[in-house]
């Protein structure tokens, strides 16, 4: 019987290369080039030493605190509370359980940036509240900042800082008012108050949401109104005030229409 012709012998399907143990055996096992092989084991030794560095080595460990901002907290308070632990991995610090540790313990602090200084010290920028407003409490003084946030309470009144006396009655709309919606009408007032008027203020009277009254320096005051229209009032004080200087009453709860009486 006759053999396959050439053109037969040439259709014959070709094994496939490159797989051992296949088409005969044809394929061929590449090992890894010397290169490759030599930079993933550089890659693992560089890795495997910067977690050393990090994690295992005395070098990038905390060994310092540093606090910044404070005016009356101390920073030996400030860095008590915070609690960082010294001697740890600077790397492995939760900043974040530290600031919140200092914004929950410390209501004075109004925010606070935790970070690393490297190679070995933490950083704690402390940002503190200011207080607007002052409650009267007993012989104590309770802290109010401009968000109607009570923070603190001392015994002696920060100079500068007006007092505020609710004397709410049961005046047409009072009852529509809590009382924590009038302080923040108080210190809504407080913030729009010119800077010449502000300095002079002694107190501030509450008496319903649409009755703020300003205790000044001489005895003078102001019936400011509700905390409406708080730009406008303030431009027509400062100007009432020049017109008449000697009045000892004016009124800029209608902003315009100021009136002011007395001397």
């Amino acid at each position: 019987m006759a053999g396959p012709t050439t053109a037969e012998r040439g259709a014959r399907p070709k094994p496939v290369s490159g797989h051992p143990g296949e088409g005969g055996g044809g394929g061929r096992f590449r090992l890894p080039r010397p290169r490759l092989l030599i930079a993933v084991t550089a890659a693992a030794v560089l890795t495997g030493a910067a977690l050393w560095a990090l994690y295992g080595s005395q070098w990038l460990r905390v060994g310092t605190v540093t606090t910044s901002g404070t005016e009356v907290l101390s920073r030996a308070e400030v860095e008590s509370v915070a609690a960082v632990p010294l001697g740890e991995p600077l790397v492995s610090v939760d900043t974040d359980a530290v600031e919140s540790r200092l914004l929950r313990k410390l209501p004075r602090i109004d925010s606070v940036d935790v970070g690393r200084s490297w190679p070995d010290g933490i950083s704690l920028k402390v940002i503190e509240r200011k207080p607007a407003l002052l409650i009267e409490k007993g012989a104590k003084f309770i802290e109010m900042d401009a968000e109607g946030v009570r923070f603190a309470t001392v015994e002696k009144a920060p100079r500068g800082v007006p007092l505020l006396k609710m004397t709410v009655g049961q005046s047409a709309g009072s009852g529509r008012f809590g009382t924590d919606r009038l302080m923040l009408e108080a210190v809504a007032v407080r913030s729009e108050l010119p800077g010449a008027v502000a300095r002079e203020t002694r107190a501030l009277r509450v008496r319903s949401y649409d009755s703020v009254l300003l205790e000044l320096t001489g005895g003078r005051t102001v019936m400011w109104g509700s905390g409406e229209d708080g730009p406008a009032k303030a431009r027509a004080l400062t100007a009432l005030m020049k017109a008449v200087p000697k009045a000892g009453h004016f009124d800029v709860s209608a902003p315009t229409a100021p009136a002011a009486s007395g001397s």
